[in-house]
Formats: C-alpha cells, structure tokens, sequence
C-alpha cells in the first residue's frame, strides 16, 4: 500500500474506532512485512482509543510464549486489571473452556456498556492457540456490543491455527488491511525532500538499500546523520525531518545492520533460519538450495521466503547490500557456521555447482583452526579450484585450497601429488616457503614412493632452487650420464637450442625452471648478450602474472646478465628488485640476487653496502647449491677488493670444495680457480697461482672466452715476464670476445702495464687510458681507482675540458656520450659493425645500439649521412 493507501488505512481504523464509540463491534486484521509498519499503526489506534475514553486492552504476541497456555489473553486482561480470567479446568464441577469464553465474552460486554472496548494484539503471529480461540469466540458473540478488535500480524507468517483468519474473514464486519513497503517518491517525502527530482540519486539508493522498509530507512538516515560532522548540519526552522548528507554506504555491526538482526530475528527461526541460508550461498542461492540447506519442507520455506522478500530484506534470494548480508551471518556461532558451510559445500556439490563456490565454503568451514574431514570428492573440488584461481592469476588462495586438500585422510599418493603441486604454486609468491615444502617430498622421491609424474616437477622446483645435485639424482637421464657433471647439460647447450626453448614456451609452473635454465644457459654460453633481452622478456612476463617469486627468479637472472656483461648499474637495480619480490628472504635462492648484488656493489666501490650482504650469517646447509656457491665466490671478491686475501682465498676453496663434491665443477659456470689464484697473488704464492690457472686452461671450458680470458691474464701474471705481453693480448682479445666490458678492462690494464715494461710507453699509457675509460663507462669505481688512482671519477666542467675533448663548434656531436661518439667516429671512417667492435671491445651488439642512438639524436637514418668532421676520442688499440 502506497503513502495514500497508509493514510486510508489510518482513515479505515479511525472509522472502526468511530463505530465502535457508536455502539458497533469491528474487527480489523493488519498485514505487513517485518518491520513495515503495522505495530505502530496498532500503537496508533491504542492511542487514539484511549484518548477518545475507550479502554483498551493490549498484548503482544512473542515466539518464546507461544506454547505458553493463554499467554496472550492474560496479557489483554491484566493490562487493565478489569476482572479475572477465568480458569477452565479439567476437574469435576470446574467450568468447561466453552464455559469460560462465555464468562470472558459475557464481561467484555459488560464493560462496554460504561464504554467502548478496544483489544489490541500485535505479532498474532506468535499468539498461542488457546488466546486465538478467546478472540475467535469474542468475534463471533460480540457482535451487538461495542468492541473493537485489532489484530496485526506478519505476511507470509506460518498460521498457528489456520481456521483463526478464516473464521474472522467470515464475519461481517471484518475489515483487512495489508501495509506495503514505502516507494522510492514515498522515501523522499519521509526525508523531507519537497523536491524529490534534485535527490534522485540519493533517493534512489536509499530506497534500493532499504528495501522501501521504514524501519531499515530510519536506521540508514540515522547511520548516515551520525557520520557528519555536527557544524556541517543544518540547523533552524528550516531544517529537514531528517538530516541529507551525502549518502555513505552502511558499515557492518552499524545501525542499519543492527536493523536487519532485528528484523530476523522477528521473523521467526524458520525466517532468521533461511535468511542466513540464503546470506551463506550468496550469488548460488537458489529456492531449493536454501530450502534443502535448513531442512525445511517445502511449504514452510516458500512462506519464510515470501516474508523476508515482503519485508525487503530479500530481492529474490539476494540481500540488498553487503552489510545486511553479513548481519545475518553475524550473530550465527562458530559451531553453527561452520555446520552450514560444510552442508554448503555438499548441496552445491550434489548440484555441480562451481567449484570456486564450493571450495570457498570448504575453506570457510576449516577457517580458525577447525578441523575438517574431506573425503576425495571434496579434495577433488578443491584441487579444480585451485587450477581456476591459478588461471585468475590467485596464487595464494589457490595455495591456500590445496594446503586443506593435502590434510584430509584419504589416499597418501594423492597427497603427495598435491604437495608437489602445492610446492609449485608457493614458488610463485614465496620461493623459501617452496624450499620448506620440499623435504618430506625429496625424503618420499628417494624411497621411490613417487611416480614420474610427480618426479617430474620435483626435479624441476630443485632446479630452480639450484640444487642441481638432488635434481640429477632424481632424473639423472634428464640431466646427463651419471658419469656427467650436473651441469653439463645447461653449461654445454648450444645458444641455438635455449632460445628456441625461450621462443616456444609460455610461461607457467611447468616452463619456469627449464625457462630459468634456457637463460642461464645463455649466460655461461660464448654469447651472454642474448641472455639479455630474454630475460628481460620473461621478468616482465612474471610480473604480468602477479607473481612475485618468478619475478624474483627472473630479476635475479637479468641481473646475473646485465653483470656479465658489465652493466653494473643494471645489475644493481635488478638485483635490489629480485631481493625486494620476495616477502621473506629464507632460503637458498635469495643468495643467488645477493651474489649479484655484492658483486655489483664491490665493483661499483659501494663496499659498506656489499658488507651488509656479505657479512650476512648463511646456514652451511644453503651454500652446497649454485645459489649458495655463487653467494661465497661473491663474498671472496668482496674480501679481495677490501684487502682481506686469506679470508677471499678460504671462501674460493670451500667453493671449488663443494663443486667437485657435487660434480658440479664448470668453470664456466663460475671459475673458482682463476678467483683463489688471484688471492693467492695478493698473497705473494705465485707459484700456487701458476698452477690453477694453467690446471683451468686443461678444462674443455677454456675454450670458452671469457674462462679463457681470465685464466689467461692469471697465467701471464705468473709466467714468464718476457711472454706477458703477448699472453695478455690473447686475454683482452679473449675477454672482449666474452662481453664481459669490467674483466676485459682489468686486462687490458695489466696489458698497458706490461707494454710501458717492454719499453712502449706510449702504446701502453693509451692501453692505460682506454682501459679506464671503459670501466669509468661500465661504472667500475674500484677498477678505475686500481688502474688510475688519481684520475678524477666526475666531468669535468666544459671550460676546464682539454682541447681534444672539446665538442666541435658545429654542435653535431654535443648531445653524444663519449662511447657513441667513439663508435660514430669510426663508423664515418667506413669501419664494419665487427670492425669497430673488435677495435673498441664491445659486442657488436652494444655496437649496434650505440649507432641506433647515435641515428636518432642528430636524426640521421644511416651511417652514411653521419658527419665527417667528427672528433676521434682515444680508445682502446689492440696488442
């Protein structure tokens, strides 16, 4: 009934209460949602009654009284303290129920000979049977006397007795009113608006929040109103009934919630029952779900529904906001909730519902530490749950599935397969919480009491870890013949054969480790560049996943790469972002970015920094794998670069200790013999050095040029004065070939050294320069200082430049670095790509973009319009 029909539903009970001053009796039933209205139109009329010298009689029916035996009629008799109810017994000679209505009917009429009688019962609904059985009589004997009889009750309500309405229906002058929920034209008038059309979006939503329920309205304006700040409210005659701020959403456990735990609770057990149903299914709410989730028959629930729908707490089976949702939910006990969760999951189940759906209530009825028995089909939903959410990009929740998936009783093969899947899955957000995982499963793998399937990514979640070792126990096929270094097969794949694996392969749980190997693989290969721009690739590919730990792993390769070839800065910046990816650094991977970092930081000079990682305390237990190896010989070089030998030499030979020990002994990988020789020269034991050099060149890795170059430049350190020369030209060539811009500055030094003792110091002092110009370029702080201690480190201004290094008067070259107008020089003297790389020791492909800048900043296209009139800097000239 609309605001009008209110207001005629007020004028059809001032006109009941006006017959029956008349000397007429009325009955008048009033219907309405929980909370709609229909007991302040039963105060109304008491009220209106009282003040026109009626007496009225009032009770208010209650669920915990409803078995109570004329719980409802002593209520109406003892209001007034008019007479005393009569009490029918069973006993000889007692008056018979019959006997005592009449008695009650017969002085209820004698009472509205001195005036009009008015009875009031509000939530009939919960009135016991006895009580409803006095007032159908009173109904049907009253009819000649003045008394009016006002009975109010909620719609869709179960009957107590279902012939009271019909007999009251019957009579004659009955009269029914039903009360409807207020309209959202009715809401702005309630509110004061006199314009509704300048609030219609306020007004709209508060009409959709509350349902059009005056009761939920008033406690939403209320919550609203109490959130202002009181000089913000209006105040004076022209205020409005109701304060309008700007409409804020209802918080859970605020009035407006408190309004809609009232309004359940009024509705009975049956009602609060399937609200809460309906609350815990959500968006899988469906009539028969809800009916079979509280055990109802069908009848009941179809009525319950009907009434909380009546009453606007329902929009079909979907509360109207969130906060009314979890009001239902509120109050339900620990026990209770997780009984509904788990009897959630079965009819969802039962009905193949989705499997999000049905393992989020799985979750929920484990959640605080509550046990929860799972039999297989439910492990089977929670381990397809797992898989969506991994496709949304949900790493954690889907770990989080698989964790109450692996603690169910059932089948212990199943259960290790999910651990291992488990493991997978950490590994993307928390690589050291992989690490733990991987124990009892490596444990379980050396029994033999995994299958190859499970086998399988083991070995890969070992790999990625770096213990190479375990791996190739696990799949030694896979991995090379036993006989084989572990590393073999990364070290000794083609360049060709890891980019087509990177060309091919999407990344996922499965590619990340052999993905992580192909990059490596590229970085020990005689072409490290292309390790690059791959993993550069997939850093950005992890981070589209939102998967910190990838992203971590990644990092820290394109950082490993970016330092190979002497990017410094690079190294530094990616290494820090591998580091800061991960939420704990436990584990043996960290030590894989703080390598680099150390590294990087002992080259750049930045030693305070490199010690605070270096003098890190790391478990013996995490230094046997690749990550932990290349943490030690990072260590050794930071205690070399500081002056610490013995200690740099201890770290060197734990480490060539532990990689032939595991069989994992590549000096391409990472050349420990070259790196304690260097100790042992600082040392004064030539001899000793000697001897590791020349026993690293007798390795199938020497071939490779950056392991050639620097076992080299160690060999003509302590071999025969009079073949230095010579022996480091072959290194610098070697080192330049290798990419590596720091090592092959450090050589280079040692070779300019060695010609201004030959007796060219000319040729050597330029070797001198060009070698600390290319490691000032690479920002090798510390080799600059060792190779020209008292060279300055900063530009200097262009006033106190020298004349050769001055910037030619047309300006063509004020916008090029030193090193592209080195290459733009020689590129304009006619000088092939290779040509200048060999002649400036870069890799063409630091060529190649030096030239690509070069175009772009004088905005030329080709090499043959560059300027002929550029100015040559100094560089490198080769032995």
């Amino acid at each position: 009934m609309t605001l009008t029909g209110r207001e005629a539903g007020i004028d059809l009970l001032e006109t009941a209460l006006a017959d029956c001053v008349a000397g007429q009796s009325r009955i008048v039933l009033i219907e309405a949602g929980t909370g709609c209205g229909k007991s302040a139109l039963v105060d109304l009329v008491a009220e209106r009654a009282a003040a026109s010298g009626a007496l009225v009689l009032y009770a208010v029916g209650a669920p915990e009284e409803q078995q109570v035996p004329l719980g409802v009629l002593r209520q109406l008799v003892n209001s007034e303290q008019v007479f005393a109810l009569p009490r029918p017994s069973e006993g000889p000679g007692a008056p018979s129920r019959v006997e005592a209505m009449q008695a009650f009917c017969a002085e209820l009429r004698e009472l509205s000979l001195d005036c009009p009688v008015v009875l009031c019962v509000d939530d009939v609904q919960y009135a016991d049977r006895e009580s409803l059985q006095y007032v159908q009589y009173l109904a049907r004997h009253a009819r000649t006397a003045p008394v009016l009889v006002v009975v109010a009750g909620a719609v869709h309500a179960p009957a107590q007795d279902p012939a009271f309405t019909t007999e009251l229906m019957r009579q004659p002058h009955f009269r029914r009113m039903r009360l409807e929920r207020l309209t959202a034209a009715e809401v702005a008038l309630v509110r004061g608006r006199q314009e509704p059309s300048a609030h219609a979006a306020e007004t709209a939503e508060l009409h959709r929040i509350s349902g059009g329920n005056p009761l939920l309205l008033r406690a939403l304006v209320e919550e609203a109103a109490g959130r202002e700040a009181p000089e913000s409210a209006a105040t004076g005659p022209c205020a409005p009934l109701f304060p309008a701020p700007s409409f804020p959403c209802p918080e859970p456990g605020g009035p407006f919630a408190q309004a809609v735990a009232t309004c359940l609770r009024r509705s009975g057990p049956d009602g609060l029952a399937l609200a809460r149903a309906a609350a815990l299914l959500g968006e899988q709410a469906t009539a028969a779900r809800v009916t079979r989730l509280t055990g109802l028959d069908t009848a009941a629930a179809r009525r319950g529904l009907a009434a909380l729908e009546a009453s606007g707490l329902l929009e079909g089976l979907r509360f109207r906001h969130p906060a009314a949702r979890a009001a239902a939910l509120e109050e339900c006990d620990p026990q209770t909730l997780t009984a509904l969760h788990r009897e959630a999951a079965r009819v969802l189940g039962e009905d193949r519902g989705p499997v999000l759906a049905v393992a989020e209530h799985l979750l929920a009825a484990c959640a605080e530490g509550r046990p929860l028995d799972c039999g297989p089909a439910e492990v089977a939903v929670l381990r397809d749950a797992a898989e969506e959410l991994l496709v949304r990009g949900d790493a954690r929740e889907a770990a989080r599935l698989l964790e109450l998936a692996a603690r169910a009783r059932g089948d212990e093969h199943v259960e290790r397969g999910i651990r291992v899947r488990l493991a997978q899955i950490t590994a993307r957000f928390d690589p050291a919480a992989a690490e733990r995982q991987l124990g009892e499963l490596l444990e379980a793998a050396r029994a033999g009491l995994l299958d190859a399937e499970q086998v399988q990514p083991l070995a890969g979640l070992l790999l990625a870890q770096g213990q190479f070792a375990e791996a190739a126990a696990l799949l030694p096929a896979a991995l090379g013949e036993p006989a084989a270094s572990a590393l073999d097969t990364l070290v000794d794949a083609t360049a060709a054969v890891g980019e087509r694996l990177l060309q091919s392969a999407r990344l996922t749980d499965a590619t990340v480790a052999p993905l992580a190997q192909a990059v490596r693989s590229l970085i020990c290969s005689e072409h490290p560049e292309r390790a690059v721009p791959w993993s550069r690739n997939l850093l950005e590919e992890a981070r589209r996943c939102q998967a910190p730990g990838w992203s971590a792993v990644f990092a820290a390769l394109h950082a490993e790469a970016l330092l190979r070839m002497g990017d410094l800065r690079g190294a530094h910046a990616h290494a820090t972002a591998a580091l800061e990816a991960l939420p704990e650094r436990g584990g043996s991977f960290p030590c894989s970015p703080a390598a680099v970092l150390i590294r990087a930081c002992t080259a750049m000079g930045r030693f305070t920094e490199a010690s605070r990682l270096a003098d890190r305390q790391v478990p013996k237990g995490l230094l046997t794998g690749l990550h932990g190896l290349a943490f030690l010989r990072a260590r050794g070089l930071y205690r070399l670069a500081v002056n610490q030998p013995h200690a740099a030499l201890a770290d060197f030979l734990e480490v060539g200790r532990l990689m032939e020990a595991g069989r994992v002994d590549r000096p391409a990988f990472l050349p420990w013999r070259t790196d304690a020789a260097e100790a042992l020269l600082r040392l004064g034991e030539g001899t000793r050095a000697e001897q590791l050099a020349l026993q690293q060149l007798t390795l199938p890795d020497a071939q490779r040029p950056y392991v050639r170059g620097v076992s080299l430049r160690i060999k003509a350190l302590t071999g025969d004065p009079k073949r230095r020369t010579a022996v480091l030209g072959q290194a610098v060539e070697a080192l330049h070939r290798s990419g590596d811009r720091v090592e092959a500055a450090r050589a280079m030094a040692e070779l300019g050294r060695a010609l201004q003792a030959d007796g060219s110091p000319a040729k050597g002092s330029a070797m001198i320069r060009s070698a600390w110009n290319l490691a000032k370029e690479a920002e090798a702080t510390a080799l600059c200082r060792e190779i020209l201690p008292d060279a300055p480190l900063t530009t200097p201004a262009a006033r106190d430049r020298a004349p050769s290094e001055a910037t030619p008067a047309a300006g063509t070259t004020a916008k090029l670095s030193s090193s592209e107008q080195r290459v733009a020089t020689l590129a304009a003297q006619g000088l092939t790509n290779r040509e200048i790389s060999a002649k400036l020791y870069l890799t063409v492909s630091t060529v190649e973009q030096h030239l690509t800048r070069v175009y772009r900043k004088l905005q030329i296209t080709s090499r043959g319009d560059l300027p002929t009139g550029l100015s040559p800097l100094p560089h490198p000239t080769p032995a």
